[in-house]
């Protein structure tokens, strides 16, 4: 794997394949917003609606590193695009028109309310103590669930089962089952039962077990000698019957952390140990963490910039950088020097006077001296370059990384985590790859891969298709790629988008954060990879250190982040990856490559050939449809495509990386229209509908490593005589690609390829003016050859025909 789209195709031709009909579809205009602002004046981080005239303000826009979030046609020409805009970078923006602000860190703060009274109301749940725990009747045991079905891989009974004592202990329960009627308890055989803990709380225990007779009756013992019995029910229609739905779902009920999202696939793994494991990704992420800073002298506006000293600690905030003081004295004395002693974490700086006692030190004489004094603890340097001619005032602060996540959250390098699922993991199968929150705000991301991963493992053996999907394909799902700047989102600033890294110069904004209340520090992740990239021109990135799209440090070049180099490292030691879906949000997208361009007269990177195109769109339809099935929700043909052909350019994407370099087939999703972090509701919905896409793609994969058919082709007119020039055209059975020649040679993968007459376009048709015969062969998307036809041997069964013009 690995070949550029941009050679003869070769290897992709081999496994790729074309259906001809036009693939096209128009943007739709929505409708422009009713209020439009000129100026904007913001208190915290929002999501701003920017109208744009037309595509030379949105090129404008992402030139300026714009942080877009959702882009929207309108009538009449032009764009909404609802950017991520903060009161520190405002000014930027200054000459473009607002509309709306559609979103805040306020209504962010109210979800993290809501995820937060949803996990004490299931904590709250307890007995009419008050003792943590699972809502009884007085029993110790209450049984929730006892449902036997049919498969077609055997007979089930799922039990689920209640325990008073489940939130403070972490232990199994036994199920004794009867052989049927008359039978007793036990006579059946037994199973047992694990606790289900969602976000740190304990739900119930829950199990399946296959059985050799339907049983009548249970009977729970839990480890303390309390008992419970039940009638067992019947479940859900036979699963082998068409269109039933999964047994089991909805495995999901708050946002959820990093190390909460880590902390459940390792339970996965550890309950389905035949068919999960937990992968770990060889690159620490810099960790949740900052140096902390001190600043003397200078306002949030900017003013006493001349006189303004930064002081940022060599230690992060939480290994003792959060308790260095820094104190300028105003002593008073006439004719002093300036002098820096250190005492602990203190440091004390006595600037020097004037025969009167004013101070006479300017800030860059105390940066010079702190800098000398006390460089084992600190540096120091003056705001954004300032040559820091200002007397400095008296003035005490204590230095802070401005963090606020509780103690127990870990501010090391932190390890990024996936789960393979598979009863084949050995690389033999198709490798089928989802992952999601490469941007950290997007917390519904992340319940589309966990709720994927539950219903695998839950629903395997007792559900045909799932167990098809488990049994046949070798599935990686990373619920959190960017784990940094995930916490950052939850616990301090829930607009961040990338990593935490501080890669400003201390000339510049490195300071923003601790001066100005906020910022945007870190590498936008999915702009960071290794494939047409800002490096190589592309456009829709910037080297702005806090621009929205920042893809990393110049002089580092791509995959500089631990982040995008853990999904590099994937792809490429598990090279049986063929298809893979990047999770993100908002709006409702549906896309692929290619996501970037050369501004300068817009050169796209290569676009995918008419069969793979029509692969794509093909299997978008497969997919799409299975979103719709949950509630109905329409991904239209205008969000559906090319990333640069219904979005914009975004040089660097993951999705063109995996593409272009690792020839893996690469859908980006871009869920619901309702911000990054709807109401739960919504998001929930969002994720059940969008799992249900997952899965759609999934059976796409499992459809493409099955294919054992050759493609068949067929050509309009028929060869024959004619007046003359005409024009052919090809079509096929199933998804393919059609190699031809001219020349009355023999056709080979090397030999010209039809190809879209444009973007969005159907496939071109070939125009014979001169009597010719034109030789082809056509190869479908696993690589089966029409007619058994060997392109690399010497046969020549290929088709032919003969076009005489008269």
């Amino acid at each position: 794997m690995g070949l550029p789209v941009t050679s003869t195709g070769t290897r992709r031709a081999r496994r790729t394949g074309l259906v001809f009909g036009a693939a096209a579809a128009l943007l739709l205009p929505t409708a422009v917003p009713v209020a439009a602002e000129p100026t904007l004046d913001l208190d915290e981080t929002s999501v701003v609606e920017i109208l744009l005239e037309d595509r030379d303000e949105l090129e404008r826009l992402v030139e300026l590193g714009g942080d877009i979030a959702q882009l929207d046609p309108v009538d009449g020409g032009g764009f909404v695009a609802r950017t991520v805009v903060g009161p520190y970078d405002q000014d930027v923006y200054a000459d473009f028109t607002f509309g709306d602000v559609v979103h805040t860190e306020s209504d962010a703060e109210e979800r993290l309310a809501e995820r937060e009274a949803t996990i004490e109301r299931l904590r709250s749940e307890g007995d009419s103590d008050g003792e943590v725990g699972i809502r009884s009747t007085g029993e110790d045991l209450e049984i929730l669930r006892a449902d036997y079905f049919e498969g077609r891989a055997g007979d089930f009974l799922s039990v689920e089962v209640r325990s008073a004592l489940g939130q403070a202990e972490d232990f199994r329960l036994t199920v004794e089952r009867d052989a049927g009627p008359g039978t007793e308890p036990g006579d059946g055989g037994s199973q047992t039962l694990a606790p289900f803990v969602d976000v740190g709380v304990y739900l119930y225990h829950r199990g399946q077990a296959e059985v050799e007779e339907r049983p009548e009756r249970i009977r729970v013992t839990g480890p303390s000698g309390a008992t419970a019995e039940a009638e067992v029910t019947d479940w859900l229609p036979d699963p082998e019957t068409p269109g039933d739905p999964l047994p089991y779902t909805d495995f999901v009920n708050a946002y959820m952390t990093p190390d909460e999202l880590y902390d459940r696939i390792h339970r996965i793994a550890d309950e389905y140990p035949d068919i999960a494991e937990v992968v770990e990704l060889p690159h620490l992420t810099d960790g949740y963490r900052r140096h902390a800073q001190a600043i003397l002298g200078v306002r949030p506006d900017g003013r006493g910039a001349e006189r303004g000293v930064i002081v940022e600690s060599l230690a992060y905030g939480h290994e003792g950088g959060n308790d260095i003081v820094v104190d300028l004295i105003d002593h008073g004395e006439p004719d002093a020097a300036l002098s820096v002693d250190v005492e602990g974490d203190e440091i004390l700086v006595r600037p020097a006077t004037d025969g009167t006692g004013a101070i006479t030190t300017t800030a860059a004489e105390v940066v010079a001296a702190v800098n000398a004094e006390a460089g084992d603890l600190v540096r120091a340097f003056t705001f954004r370059g300032d040559p820091g001619e200002g007397v400095v005032e008296a003035e005490r602060v204590r230095a802070d990384d401005r963090l606020g996540a509780p103690e127990e959250v870990s501010r090391e390098p932190a390890t990024v985590y996936g789960l393979r699922i598979g009863a084949t993991r050995d690389g033999s199968k198709t490798g089928v790859l989802g992952y999601s929150q490469e941007h950290a705000r997007e917390w519904q991301t992340p319940l589309v891969t966990l709720e994927t991963a539950e219903r695998l493992v839950r629903n395997y053996g007792v559900h045909e298709t799932t167990t098809e999907l488990v049994d046949e394909l070798d599935i990686f799902l990373l619920p959190s790629v960017n784990p940094d700047g995930a916490k950052h989102s939850f616990y301090d600033s829930p607009m961040q988008r990338k990593n935490m890294v501080n890669h400003c110069p201390t000339d510049g904004p490195r300071d923003q954060w601790a001066v100005q209340g906020g910022g945007q520090w870190g590498v936008d992740i999915n702009r960071n990879y290794g494939t047409y990239t800002l490096w190589d021109g592309y456009a829709g990135a910037s080297f702005d250190c806090t621009g929205g799209t920042f893809a990393g440090p110049e002089e580092e070049g791509p995959l500089s982040q631990p982040e995008s180099r853990n999904l590099d490292w994937l792809v490429d030691t598990h090279d049986n990856i063929a298809f893979s879906m990047n999770i993100h949000s908002s709006g409702d997208y549906f896309m692929w490559s290619p996501g970037a361009y050369i501004a300068d007269g817009r050169v796209s990177t290569p676009r995918p050939s008419a069969m793979e195109e029509t692969y794509f769109w093909e299997a978008s339809e497969s997919i799409l449809g299975a979103i719709k099935g949950h509630r109905g929700t329409v991904v239209t043909p205008a969000r559906t495509g090319p990333i640069i052909d219904v979005m914009y350019s975004a040089a660097g994407n993951s999705g063109d990386h995996l593409w272009y370099e690792h020839d893996v087939f690469a859908w980006n999703f871009e869920l619901g229209q309702a911000g990054f972090q709807p109401p739960w509701e919504e998001a929930h919905a969002q994720g059940m509908e969008y799992a249900d896409g997952l899965y759609g793609m999934l059976e796409v994969a499992l459809e493409h490593q099955n294919d054992r058919y050759r493609p068949r082709s067929e050509v309009t007119p028929r060869p024959g005589g004619y007046d003359g020039p005409v024009e052919i055209s090809f079509g096929t059975n199933e998804t393919a690609e059609i190699y031809y020649t001219l020349d009355g040679g023999r056709p080979t993968f090397d030999s010209p390829r039809l190809e879209l007459t444009g973007v969005r376009g159907g496939p071109e048709s070939l125009t014979i003016e001169e009597t010719t015969t034109v030789h082809w062969f056509a190869v479908d998307v696993a690589g089966n050859v029409e007619g058994g036809y060997d392109p690399d041997g010497n046969a020549r069964n290929h088709r032919r025909g003969t076009w005489t013009i008269e």
